[in-house]
């Protein structure tokens, strides 16, 4: 139904009839409770912008934070794999100490045999020694020689035997020493790296626990954003809708400020046609007065009509709110499936029209992902705001902003959107339509079914 349609009609009705109810019953209230309703809407409209605005920045902060997290998996990631690469080393490192240790082993049995050898040479050094009286004996050999040249080879051979026990007795000492340090060095060496293994493996613990630690960050954080993303999308549909509610009261106020104007000019026609009308019978009757004589009939009658166009199924009812579509209900309202199911499900097969439950301005009709083809009415039932939410549907006859009657087609029952089979979603709010659906009610509390 048009602007100018409403118009002519409440203009029509009004020079008839004389009644407020020229206009549907989505203007019954009074211009200064739409206006009321219109500055509510506005300020919801800013909390839900708020809303968004805050959902927005955490999101950014959840994002940054999942970068930062992500920077330090792979930094954790390079150091494990540093790490493991030290393991490595370390452990050939560990493995060639082993193989010193071997080699070292097989020296250490060489050095022990050479070490017992001169051990067994000493001793019969020592023996002699003894027997012979120690110095005396080399003394007898010098004493016993021949002549001078004779004396001095063995002085020379004496000395290079002194000589050579004493080497000998050095070398053993060196042999024990070195065979000491040695053995010292190399079990310090493995020592160390197996020190420096168990550290590092240590750390590699110590890493994978880090590792798995930010992984859980990094998971919650997804599913953060996630729940936010998801939040904000619900935001923004309800940014929609509110926006949507705030031009059909809009144009409801504009409508009923042209009403109240066409009704104060009608008042204003009728009171001067009854005045006009009031002098003509004055003149008239003291022309007769003053004749003596006359006669005169009158008579009048006035009528009019109006009819409001039938809607070809379901038939409007005399309730209140009427039924949505013909079908069987197939889901009621309340729990299904472990959620909250906020509305009733209408099914029915073939071309089947869908009405509107009452008098009222479109909010919106659009496309959702989860509602599919979607159209959402406003209604004021004396005083109280309601919303009638029409979803799943084939295609829509009506656009956001205009002005339907109760019974009048709004669309065909469809399936689209994420819907399983032929059926019509219908919602009733007591109030306006929000994401998280507090305002929603038993339609089968309000309908004639």
């Amino acid at each position: 139904m048009h602007r100018n349609k409403i118009i002519a009609m409440s203009a029509t009705i009004i020079l008839g009839l004389g009644s407020l109810l020229a206009v549907p019953s989505a203007y019954a209230e009074s211009l200064q409770d739409m206006k009321d309703k219109k500055i509510t809407i506005q300020e919801k409209r800013t909390d839900v912008q708020t809303n968004i605005n805050e959902t927005e920045t955490k999101i950014k902060n959840l994002q940054s934070q999942q970068l930062t997290v992500e920077e330090q998996l792979d930094q954790l990631e390079k150091n494990m794999t540093a790490n493991a690469n030290k393991i490595i080393e370390k452990t050939a490192e560990i493995n060639k100490t082993n193989a010193e240790i071997e080699s070292l082993k097989a020296e250490i049995v060489v050095l022990k045999d050479r070490i017992a050898k001169r051990n067994e040479l000493l001793k019969e050094r020592a023996v002699s020694y003894q027997e012979g009286g120690g110095n005396l004996n080399y003394l007898e050999v010098l004493l016993g020689a021949s002549s001078f040249s004779e004396f001095i080879d063995r002085v020379s051979a004496v000395a290079t035997i002194v000589e050579a026990d004493q080497d000998i007795i050095k070398q053993h000492e060196q042999d024990k020493k070195s065979l000491e340090e040695a053995q010292s060095a190399v079990e310090k060496k493995k020592s160390d790296l197996e020190k420096m293994l168990a550290e590092l493996t240590n750390i590699k613990q110590q890493l994978q626990v880090q590792k798995n630690q930010q992984e859980v960050l990094l998971a919650e954080l997804h599913k953060q954003k996630e729940h936010a993303e998801h939040d904000i999308v619900g935001f923004e549909e309800e940014a929609a809708n509110l926006k949507a509610q705030e031009t059909a009261v809009a144009q409801a106020i504009q409508l009923e400020q042209k009403r109240l104007a066409d009704m104060e000019a009608a008042r204003k026609k009728a009171a001067a046609e009854k005045a006009a009308a009031a002098a003509a019978a004055k003149k008239k009757q003291a022309a007769i007065s003053s004749s003596g004589s006359g006669s005169g009939s009158s008579s009048g009658s006035s009528s009019s009509s109006s009819s409001n166009a039938a809607v070809s199924a379901p038939a409007v009812s005399s309730g209140t709110f009427n039924r949505p579509s013909a079908g069987y209900v197939s889901s009621g309202f309340g729990g299904r499936w472990g959620k909250s199911h906020n509305g009733i499900d209408i099914a029915a097969s073939g071309t089947v029209p869908v009405v509107a439950t009452a008098d009222g301005v479109v909010i919106r009709a659009y496309t959702s992902s989860s509602y599919g083809n979607v159209v959402m009415v406003s209604h004021s039932i004396n005083g109280q705001t309601f919303t009638s939410l029409y979803a799943h549907l084939n295609s829509m006859s009506v656009s956001a902003g205009q002005v339907v009657s109760k019974g009048q087609q709004v669309g065909y029952m469809g399936n689209t959107g994420h819907s399983y089979g032929q059926h019509l979603h219908f919602e009733l709010h007591k109030g306006a339509w929000n994401a998280a659906k507090s305002n929603a009610v038993n339609p089968l509390n309000y309908l004639s079914m």
